[in-house]
């Protein structure tokens, strides 16, 4: 059919791939008919398919003489058959299977050998910026030789690609992994095996103190999104509570709460509730062993005396920058977060509170822990 002297030949593809015949459509005004040759780039792209969905798509279609819809629902539900066409017209006409490498575009900045140097300039220094990356490998004439110029943005996705993000800086002191730290790590290891393999029957009691504040809560909570998450805190922070707490593969030995911080008559108090409870039912040639951390009045003059006027009981101080090698920082980690469930001075009060934590864990959850 002929209108306004246009006319309009279409061919249409079966589901076979092969043309049906030739019919007649309408051009409508100007704009609505077959796009221009020069706007053939703006066309949206395939999917881009792996060489062996294409290989798949081969043999379906001509091993196995399925339709281009089927072969194509079979690989993908989403996969037109008319990709499945242009896959098995490449076949044919180029006995090709494989699928073009890309082409035209600028390549890739960095070699995988670049991209590593990167990495380990991140790794080497975690606090390094974009700014000082940038500058590092424009004045580095050995492996970045051919790179003179390089946008903060494609830094960024360098790092993205290789999964390294931006995180919180964590401060940790030099000393912290230093060698004479290991050494002392490691010492205070062999030191506490070679009193599990004496013959003397003995106990580690683990000691140490820890402050707790009404004010503090827990930092996360949820609601509604577009409100704020809100939890009702004191006016004022008040004073701080110690507790001392000791600890043993059988349970919570003590706990001891102070308005303030500790000192040595407190820590000589402790001690002494602590002998008091377990000379009660002592076990004959008994040895305790009391492991704690280096804070000043552990080691006081008083306290040493303590324990020399009470040889079954000994100490063993821990290596500096190691309190994960107590096992009471999990106590009171737990202990903690009871006590805040527990909402004190609004349910019951604060000292009860921190009591009733206490006994809230029991000793398989510390022999866990140990």
């Amino acid at each position: 059919m002929e209108r306004h002297g246009v006319k309009a030949e279409v061919e249409v593809e079966d589901e076979d791939g092969r043309g049906r015949g030739r019919g007649r459509g309408r051009g409508r005004g100007r704009g609505r008919g077959r796009p221009e040759a020069g706007m053939h780039a703006l066309r949206r792209r395939g999917p881009n398919l792996s060489n062996e969905i294409r290989a798949t798509l081969v043999d379906h279609v001509v091993n196995h003489g399925l339709t281009l819809r089927e072969a194509g629902l079979r690989v993908q539900p989403n996969l037109s058959r008319y990709t499945v066409a242009s896959v098995i017209r490449t076949f044919r006409q180029e006995n090709r299977i494989q699928g073009r490498e890309q082409q035209g575009g600028r390549g890739p900045i960095f070699t995988q050998e670049q991209e590593r140097a990167i990495i380990n300039m991140v790794l080497a220094n975690n606090a390094i910026t974009l700014r000082e990356i940038q500058v590092n490998i424009i004045g580095d004439d050995g492996i970045f030789s051919n790179v003179h110029q390089v946008s903060l943005s494609t830094q960024a996705r360098i790092l993205k690609k290789n999964q390294l993000q931006m995180k919180q800086l964590i401060r940790v002191p030099f000393e912290r992994n230093s060698e004479r730290v290991k050494q002392l790590r490691h010492a205070y290891v062999e030191r506490v095996l070679q009193m599990d393999a004496e013959e003397i029957p003995h106990e580690f009691i683990y000691i140490d103190e820890a402050g707790f504040n009404l004010s503090k809560s827990r930092r996360r909570g949820r609601n509604i999104i577009g409100h704020r998450a809100i939890i009702n805190v004191p006016g004022q922070r008040g004073g701080n509570i110690t507790l001392c707490a000791a600890i043993t593969q059988n349970g919570v030995l003590l706990c001891h709460a102070n308005m303030g911080p500790y000192n040595t008559a407190h820590i000589l108090t402790f001690l002494d509730q602590l002998h008091n409870i377990l000379t009660v039912n002592q076990i004959q040639q008994m040895q305790y062993i009391v492991i704690w951390d280096n804070v000043s009045f552990h080691r006081s003059a008083q306290v040493h005396n303590w324990f020399q006027q009470n040889p079954q009981f000994s100490v063993l101080y821990l290596p500096p920058y190691s309190p994960f090698l107590n096992p009471i920082e999990e106590f009171f980690s737990t202990w903690r977060w009871k006590v805040y469930d527990l909402q004190p001075q609004a349910q019951v009060p604060l000292i009860e509170a921190m009591e009733e934590a206490c006994d809230q864990i029991d000793a398989i959850a510390i022999q866990g822990w140990i």
